[in-house]
């Protein structure tokens, strides 16, 4: 059992009856806490050599997992980075005003405002760069709902190509960007698009007040940051698939209080945080999103399917991707990173094979699994 696995084990009850958390939560919760448990399931491994056998239990798959979130994050990277065309990208981040913040906690769905205003922003733009050509960019948007200290505050990344593709295929190269156009168009436009959803009487002064106090629009980070591709591939592995935390993070925990740390965003200054448990495990689950809701989407070049795209140079070649799928398998990881391969089998260090799948606490007896063993080696029980 993990650390944050302990944290929430201990305090599982407080949590459903102090904290009130939404179902998908919960399911994602009980999904964590019951991480590699043999009762519910796992693969049958058994050596046709020497008769043993070897269960591995199924994981969570849970993005709210340390274990399961971290290998989720790799393949998400993996899936993004084979998107990526061979051409430089910049990242930039869309803020908004700390007021706002409330309102898409209380609604989650207003979420979906955030993506539609960047990509309204981005397309428009590009295509006011050149109307006839209709030249269109690829980017990615990803949601972050967490700071550094792990209180709510969305906001949207993006990984923006530095030029786009014509409706002839001809690609132009894009390396001056408008920051007063993002940062005004920005605000106009997600102050426009919550409108339309929320119903409370305060959202029109708050919205009065952003106006008045962001004359400049919201904070748009979009500066130059050479990021050619290469480094957009390890970038978006190192900070656009990262979980909320890492258990690398948290630093003490004696079952009433947590310790964690992190470097403040506006200094970079190691900071040392400790608080109830309670409140850590409140600010981690308002991070875990509803069902079947996105927080990366694909935009542009990125999102199209048309047979001129497939002639565009891809930062991954298709050999290498193909190398880094294998790659990725479960036995390959465990290999890499503990130095051992878990299909070997320990008496004779003969390769052992799969035999079958056991699901919801399905009871098998070892003799019929041993003379399953004997039949997938072909040999007298």
């Amino acid at each position: 059992m993990n650390v944050l696995q302990k944290i929430f084990n201990d305090h599982y009850e407080e949590l459903q009856y102090l904290l009130r958390p939404r179902q998908s939560v919960m399911e994602n919760v009980d999904r964590m806490l019951n991480c590699g448990d043999p009762s519910f399931g796992g693969a049958m491994y058994g050596c046709t050599n020497c008769g043993n056998m070897k269960f591995v239990p199924f994981r969570c798959k849970s993005r709210f997992c340390p274990t399961c979130g971290n290998k989720y994050s790799i393949d998400r990277t993996h899936s993004m980075s084979f998107k990526i065309l061979n051409a430089q990208h910049r990242h930039c981040v869309f803020t908004i005003d700390e007021n706002l913040r409330d309102f898409f906690l209380k609604d989650r769905s207003l979420l979906n405002c955030l993506f539609s205003a960047v990509n309204q922003v981005i397309s428009h733009m590009f295509h006011s760069m050149n109307k006839s050509m209709n030249f269109t960019p690829g980017y990615i948007l990803v949601l972050h709902t967490f700071g550094r200290d792990l209180k709510w505050n969305p906001h949207i990344h993006c990984l923006l190509s530095e030029g786009g593709v014509a409706d002839n295929g001809k690609w132009r190269s894009v390396t001056h960007f408008n920051y007063t156009y993002l940062r005004n168009a920005f605000r106009t436009v997600l102050l426009n698009e919550l409108e339309k959803y929320i119903d409370d009487p305060s959202f029109k002064r708050i919205k009065a007040a952003c106006y008045r106090e962001h004359k400049q629009g919201f904070y748009v980070y979009a500066k130059p940051n050479k990021c050619k591709p290469n480094i957009v591939i390890k970038y978006i592995g190192r900070y656009l698939g990262r979980p909320v935390i890492a258990t690398s993070r948290i630093d003490k925990y004696d079952g009433d209080s947590v310790t964690f740390h992190y470097n403040r965003h506006e200094d970079d200054k190691y900071v040392e945080e400790t608080i109830p448990a309670l409140e850590f495990i409140e600010r981690l689950i308002r991070h875990i999103p509803e069902k079947h809701f996105k927080m990366i989407r694909y935009y542009g070049v990125y999102a199209r399917h048309k047979k001129s795209d497939n002639k565009l140079r891809r930062a991954i070649s298709p050999e290498v991707r193909n190398f880094l799928i294998s790659r990725n398998k479960w036995r390959n990881n465990i290999f890499r990173y503990f130095g051992y391969d878990p299909l070997c089998c320990p008496n004779c260090s003969k390769t052992m094979v799969f035999l079958e799948l056991r699901h919801n606490h399905k009871h098998i007896s070892l003799e019929e699994m041993y003379k399953k063993v004997m039949a997938k080696a072909r040999l007298p029980a």
